[in-house]
């Protein structure tokens, strides 16, 4: 094989998303063989042309025809919804994602919105404005974590995390997913995807993993938010794709539903007056979840390791399957 050359395309306003001197010089010293080279908007297509391997957070379908040698594009990220899997696929174009590094903040994330609404704390912030003293109200709104059960639908790896740290504050957890695993692990009570409307009909709070796909599209519709425990919280970290907005908000509305926590809505971001804007019982945070000041420490270990693979010929890690019409409940 040629020296193979490694095209990084990593750039991002945020500091914590982007390569750093000592990430380049970590790979620089890892594989003396390999040639990196770093790219930006303007010149992205002419280092494409002689580009074996491409590393970043984007990647565009007409970029292949500008990419004669490459041979595998991956992505630090853990959905695949924005990159090209059937086109790659189709140019005999291995595509990877990353895991086992965003459960921990998106864990983090998850259980301070679920403690935002079952202490009262979001509440609060919004009484504090016009009222001098609040807690009656918030004994009629506080609900107890220890005891009670979390549904989580897509639970991969990311779900295991958010259930490790659920069980923590005493939360029983169901794990929701296409392929169940044959033994129990974490704690965990395994549901198959079949099975989702008698886990979210138990749930306190229901958790949304679910990646995109064909058949993901409004998952989460009428009929689901219906089958949903009176009072429970739900809480989307996955994708907006999988949730039917106006079915969500008919649920708010009547009270079947004791309130939401977005980190993904549809479009992005909503009008100023968008109805989940101005919904009391609704909690927005702007995709924020993956937010963590080591995110990128553990993504270029991640590519490391599969970049040893790739150089011995071996199977690489996080490889994106092609879409399909089937059920995918498995999130990140």
């Amino acid at each position: 094989m040629n020296r193979p050359v490694v095209l990084i395309a990593l750039e991002s306003p945020h500091t914590f998303w982007r390569m750093s001197f000592e990430h380049e010089r970590y790979l620089s010293a890892a594989f003396p063989g390999v040639a990196f080279r770093a790219a930006g908007e303007g010149n992205l297509a002419q280092r494409l042309a002689d580009a074996h391997v491409y590393f970043g957070w984007r990647f565009e379908p007409s970029w292949l025809s500008s990419a004669p040698h490459l041979r595998w594009i991956a992505s630090p990220a853990a959905g695949t919804d924005h990159l090209p899997v059937a086109e790659a696929h189709s140019a005999g174009v291995a595509l990877t994602r990353s895991y086992g590094f965003h459960g921990r903040p998106m864990a983090e994330h998850a259980m301070g919105l679920v403690l935002g609404f079952s202490r009262g704390l979001f509440m609060s912030q919004r009484l504090q404005r016009n009222r001098t003293w609040w807690k009656d109200d918030l004994a009629e709104e506080f609900f107890d974590l220890s005891g009670a059960t979390m549904a989580i639908v897509g639970c991969g790896s990311i779900g295991g995390h958010l259930a490790r740290t659920a069980r923590a504050f005493g939360m029983d957890v169901i794990g929701v997913r296409r392929t169940p695993p044959a033994a129990s692990e974490g704690g965990i009570t395994w549901m198959h995807a079949s099975a989702v409307r008698q886990a979210v009909s138990i749930a306190d709070v229901v958790v949304d993993l679910l990646p995109t796909t064909q058949a993901t599209h409004h998952f989460f519709d009428h009929d689901l938010f219906t089958a949903c425990k009176p009072g429970s919280l739900f809480v989307n970290l996955g994708r907006a794709w999988t949730v039917d907005q106006s079915a969500l908000l008919a649920a708010l509305d009547t009270g079947h539903l004791r309130g939401a926590a977005l980190d993904v809505h549809d479009p992005k971001p909503l009008p100023v007056r968008h109805p989940l804007r101005l919904h009391p019982r609704v909690v927005l945070t702007p995709k924020s979840s993956t937010l963590c000041r080591t995110y990128m420490d553990d993504a270029v270990a991640f590519f490391a390791d599969n970049l040893h693979r790739y150089l011995a010929g071996q199977p690489l890690n996080g490889l994106a399957e092609v879409p399909s019409a089937h059920v995918h409940l498995t999130g990140g």
